[in-house]
């Protein structure tokens, strides 16, 4: 027999937890960022199954909704099941296969994570060689290609990290295409946000996460592939080495069939649905406008603080803005001071830039002009509170 005293005291100890009761920020860092009311509606909405048929028509219409906001026509165009990070592990892992080589950059913290998903697939990596905080030279590229000829390019069309947008994104593509590689394109603080266009710019498969640019939730993450790369996909000679993204799995599931694979983050889907709903209200092009427009006023504010930014106007990223810290400044002690005296959150540096600059977002629906004088407000009290 066990020891009954010991038995009571565990049913006694329930755990003490109250409402939930998150505060209420304004999200001005690389993501999430604020969610749209609308969105929030639309994911306390009653949930139906996965293969309910009303479901099916969700999943047509999220479909149609993406390739609208992609600029494709690919049929291979759906919400991944998870994160922005599922989303980019679905793209490598189903597209670079053992004995693969995958060219991917050094010029921000997301080149990075290619490349560890690329090993991992049982691919070969080589990189190209660039600073953090510059955009991938295509005369490199070309280099790249010619030293190593890699089956699969990745590139990152908004480095998070450093607020480079990558330009001339069709020179890229014209490269790998004239030595038969596959193009990958990380979008994920672009798309919704700056001007994307997957079918006209000849990118074969491109990922990105719902909580950037989208104001979505995390949860149902985008990724499209056009047929060359999906043939591909379905012509492997080993099985990929995620059960849960195998795309020859999903197919069944996303494709005509409709057929189970696993259970689909309903009210994710939902959430997704209206947040692409929205973009597609408001217009593509005029939300690529919005945010130029928007973030412009941030960024000239910044400067008008005495601050400056890391990447030149040439390849500025509108949807995340990456401010130098000044001299003599604590970086942590700014942020923390927004977050305690205005509920307001921005965020440091990630790898070679940590602790030297702030990375503020400017996306989806915190892209408004009072959010921009809202932070821009809190960061000079901030940066007063350190005597600059």
């Amino acid at each position: 027999m066990g020891d009954t005293s010991v038995l009571t005291e565990r049913e006694n100890d329930v755990p003490d937890v109250g409402e939930l009761t998150p505060p209420d920020r304004t999200l001005m860092g690389p993501g999430p960022s604020d969610v749209h009311p609308r969105v929030l509606k639309a994911m306390s909405t009653p949930l139906v199954g996965h293969l309910d048929p009303s479901f099916v028509e969700i999943m047509n219409e999220v479909q149609e909704l993406l390739r609208y906001t992609f600029r494709t026509d690919n049929q291979w165009t759906i919400p991944v099941s998870g994160t922005g990070s599922a989303s980019m592990e679905a793209a490598v892992g189903n597209l670079v296969e053992p004995g693969d080589t995958m060219l991917v950059p050094t010029n921000g913290y997301f080149g990075g994570r290619m490349k560890s998903m690329a090993e991992r697939a049982g691919g070969e990596v080589v990189e190209i060689d660039a600073p953090w905080g510059e955009p991938l030279d295509p005369v490199d590229v070309e280099r790249a290609f010619d030293e190593h000829q890699p089956d699969v390019f990745g590139f990152v069309h908004a480095e998070t990290s450093t607020g480079v947008l990558q330009p001339n994104v069709p020179e890229l593509t014209d490269i790998a295409h004239d030595h038969d590689a596959f193009v990958i394109a990380d979008s994920v603080t672009s798309l919704g946000g700056v001007e994307l266009r997957v079918d006209e710019w000849d990118i074969d498969v491109a990922y990105s996460g719902p909580q950037k640019c989208l104001s979505c939730p995390p949860g149902a993450s985008p990724l499209t592939l056009n047929d060359r790369a999906m043939d591909k996909v379905l012509d492997r000679d080993e099985q990929p080495r995620s059960w849960y993204l195998d795309l020859s799995l999903l197919e069944g599931y996303w494709g005509e069939d409709r057929a189970y694979h696993h259970t689909a983050p309903i009210t994710n889907v939902y959430a997704l649905r209206e947040a692409l709903r929205l973009v597609a209200e408001e217009g593509i092009e005029a939300r690529w406008a919005r945010h130029r427009e928007v973030a412009g006023d941030l960024k000239a504010g910044l400067q008008e603080l005495g601050l400056e930014m890391n990447a030149p106007d040439e390849y500025w990223l509108p949807s995340l803005n990456a401010v130098r810290v000044p001299d003599g400044i604590d970086d942590g002690a700014v942020i923390d001071h927004l977050i305690a005296e205005y509920d307001l959150e921005i965020a440091s540096g990630l790898g070679d830039l940590e602790g030297d600059i702030w990375r503020i977002g400017c996306m989806g629906y915190s892209a408004r002009p009072k959010n921009v004088e809202y932070v821009l407000a809190a960061l000079e009290d901030a940066l007063a509170e350190q005597g600059f």
